[in-house]
C-alpha cells in the first residue's frame, strides 16, 4: 500500500481512538483513496445495476468503523477491518434485498490475483457462507483470504496484521483457496500474490 504516511496515519488513529475529535477529520483525506480503494476491489463483480454503489458502499463502511470501538494497531489493521466492514455490508445489503441463493445478484468471486479465474455461480451470500464455514474450521485461514482478497493487502501485510510469516499467509492462501473452489463447487486454480 502506498500513499500517506504510514506514521502519520496511524498516529491519526491513535488520537482517534484516544477521543480526539479532530483526528478523525485530519485522517479521512488521507485514507479515503485506500478506502475507496479496497471498495471498488470488493465491488468487483456485481451487476452494473447493483443499488450499493462503490461510494455508497465505502460511506457506509465508513460509519460503521466511526462508530466502532477498535483498538486500531496500525493502517494495515485500519485497512484489514475497513476491508471486513465493507465485506459485512454487502452482506447485510445483500441479505436486505432478500436475494435467492445462486439468482439474480449473483457476484463473481475473484479467488486468484491478477487473473480472470472466478467461482463459477458462486453469489456473495454463499461465499460469505463459506468463509463462515472455513472460519469454524480454521479461522486464521479465513482471514487470511479476507485480508488478502477482499482487503487488497499483499503477503507481508496480511502476515504483519495476523502476526505470521508471508510463507504462512502463502500455505494459507493456497489451502483455504482449495477449501472454498470446493464449498462452492467451483474448480481450484492457481495463482499467488
Amino acid at each position: 500500500m502506498s500513499g500517506p504516511d504510514p506514521v502519520e496515519v496511524t498516529q491519526l488513529l491513535s488520537a482517534w481512538r484516544d477521543g480526539d475529535p479532530g483526528a478523525l477529520d485530519r485522517l479521512l483525506p488521507l485514507i479515503y483513496d485506500e478506502l475507496h480503494r479496497i471498495a471498488s476491489r470488493q465491488r468487483r463483480g456485481e451487476r452494473d445495476d447493483h443499488t450499493l454503489d462503490t461510494t455508497a458502499l465505502l460511506h457506509e463502511a465508513y460509519l460503521r468503523l466511526v462508530g466502532s470501538d477498535v483498538d486500531w494497531v496500525d493502517r494495515t489493521h485500519f485497512y484489514a477491518v475497513a476491508a471486513r466492514t465493507m465485506r459485512r455490508v454487502l452482506v447485510d445489503h445483500a441479505r436486505a434485498l432478500g436475494r435467492a441463493k445462486r439468482g439474480g445478484g449473483a457476484v463473481k468471486v475473484p479467488l486468484v490475483d491478477d487473473q480472470v479465474a472466478e467461482a463459477q455461480g458462486a453469489d456473495l451470500l454463499d461465499l460469505d457462507e463459506a468463509l463462515e464455514r472455513l472460519a469454524a474450521f480454521d479461522e486464521r485461514k479465513a482471514r487470511v483470504i479476507e485480508l488478502h482478497y477482499f482487503g487488497g493487502l499483499n503477503y507481508d501485510e496480511t502476515a504483519t496484521v495476523l502476526e505470521i510469516s508471508a510463507a504462512t499467509v502463502h500455505r494459507d492462501l493456497r489451502m483455504a483457496r482449495a477449501w472454498l473452489a470446493r464449498e462452492l463447487g467451483a474448480e481450484p486454480t492457481g495463482g499467488g500474490g
